[in-house]
């Protein structure tokens, strides 16, 4: 007997997709909530703990590339299968840890298993998705972020409270575990799920009807044919120009607020709002540029627009370092994350936009490569700077906050000239935008 049909099952992929995200989540972000603890255990300077995190970076840099394209060879379901798998083991054998060395090893193997999520969810909205939804299915996997890390420090620190900071890289673990009975009981591909209705599938295969036959559609393009095209150069500089800010948010907000005088327990509201806004900047962004497109703007105008608006957002991070104010603070990363998940869900739809389906995970990947660079150069200067300014008496994260706010406004430059129709468009080696 049959099982029945699901009605818009895409969603309720697109809802697991969400989930892994938040458990992803919450997994990296226990470190940096139990930094202002574990530095006064283990005596570590900002530099230790910056090489700490560039350990996780590390992993995820090269895993991202490396994963992508395991993506793409062995399909969405099992390469998630196995990568969620390693991260809730490695996740639980953190609480084994002793110092340094082990902290850096336990989190470079995180970072190396975890890089896999978003080219995985990347690939896996481009098989479930028409084109109309993909922002939106984007934003709703991309939001697993934020919701994660709002909810992190009320599960991190009540479990660190009561029982120590070990029970608190186990829990996660166990939520990856729970989430990979699900996967495996609903991920299949649109032409293999038994759950998927006719109607359904139907409108998945109108939608991506003729794309088979473009050049280029029916095998991965090489990484080398990749870099030759200004729209995989585009995607690139979308994640490696915003991301390295998202992690300085996700990582140092805790100590950039202690810096400040503000004690977590009483600055725990700056703590989580900014991920719920961040939050909201994922759907803004999703959701806004699809209604654009209804209105009749083309794909790349609507996606463009989206980018200006988190591009010119991020600066408010600037007005930060005049102020020890926690509600002025708290409100304008606010407005900065919400900003920067506008222009962080249209760099994270931008492969499936650009690139047929066998080659969307491996896009993603290098992009996730690039943005993981970028982002263990901005923790290594971090860490100097941070140290250096308490050694000279200035405030520890101004020039660093600074730069934070700047870089994505260049990053929105290069997007808008990278990312448009070209000879490799007429060629079909990407899609029109």
């Amino acid at each position: 007997m049959n099982a029945r049909p699901i009605k818009n099952l895409r969603w309720w992929i697109g809802g697991l997709l969400f989930l892994s995200t938040i458990i992803n989540y919450v997994d990296r972000q226990t470190l940096s909530l139990l930094a202002p603890f574990l530095k006064l255990e283990y005596h570590w300077t900002n530099t230790d703990y910056a090489n700490i995190l560039i350990g996780f970076r590390v992993g995820y840099s090269v895993g991202q590339t490396i994963l992508g394209r395991l993506m793409d060879r062995v399909g969405t379901r099992r390469g998630l299968s196995l990568t969620v798998l390693l991260y809730s083991v490695v996740s639980m054998a953190t609480s084994l840890a002793r110092g340094f060395y082990s902290f850096v090893g336990f989190r470079s193997l995180l970072g190396l298993a975890e890089s896999a999520n978003w080219p995985g969810a990347t690939k896996a909205v481009s098989e479930w998705f028409p084109k109309r939804e993909r922002g939106l299915a984007t934003a709703l996997f991309d939001s697993g972020s934020s919701i994660g890390g709002a909810i992190a420090p009320f599960i991190v620190l009540a479990v660190y409270f009561r029982w120590g900071w070990r029970l608190s890289f186990v829990l996660p673990g166990l939520l990856g575990f729970l989430w990979l009975i699900l996967w495996r009981k609903m991920y299949y591909r649109p032409q293999e799920h038994p759950r998927i209705s006719a109607e359904e599938l139907a409108m998945l295969e109108a939608d991506s009807q003729g794309e088979a036959a473009a050049d280029g559609a029916r095998t991965p393009q090489s990484w080398r044919s990749l870099l030759k095209l200004p729209q995989a150069w585009g995607t690139i500089v979308a994640r490696a120009f915003t991301d390295p800010v998202w992690f300085f948010v996700v990582d140092w907000f805790p100590i950039y607020l202690v810096s400040k005088g503000i004690s977590l327990k009483s600055g725990l509201i700056a703590v989580w709002v900014p991920f719920i806004a961040a939050d909201l900047g994922n759907f803004f962004g999703g959701g806004a540029s699809g209604f654009l497109i209804k209105k009749g703007w083309s794909l790349g105008k609507a996606r463009k627009a989206m980018v200006i608006f988190g591009g010119i957002g991020v600066l408010l991070l600037i007005p930060t370092i005049f102020t020890n104010n926690l509600y002025l603070i708290t409100l304008l990363f606010a407005l900065s994350t919400f900003s920067y998940a506008t222009f962080t869900t249209i760099a994270n739809v931008f492969p499936s936009d650009l690139f047929y389906s066998q080659s969307v995970a491996s896009v993603s990947g290098m992009s996730g490569t690039a943005a993981g660079i970028g982002t263990i150069i901005a923790f290594k200067l971090i860490g100097y700077f941070s140290d250096s300014s308490q050694v000279a008496g200035t405030h520890a994260f101004d020039g660093i906050v600074i730069v934070a706010g700047i870089v994505p406004f260049i990053g929105m430059l290069l997007v808008l000239l990278l990312v448009r129709n070209s000879k490799a468009t007429r060629q079909g080696l990407v899609r029109p935008i």
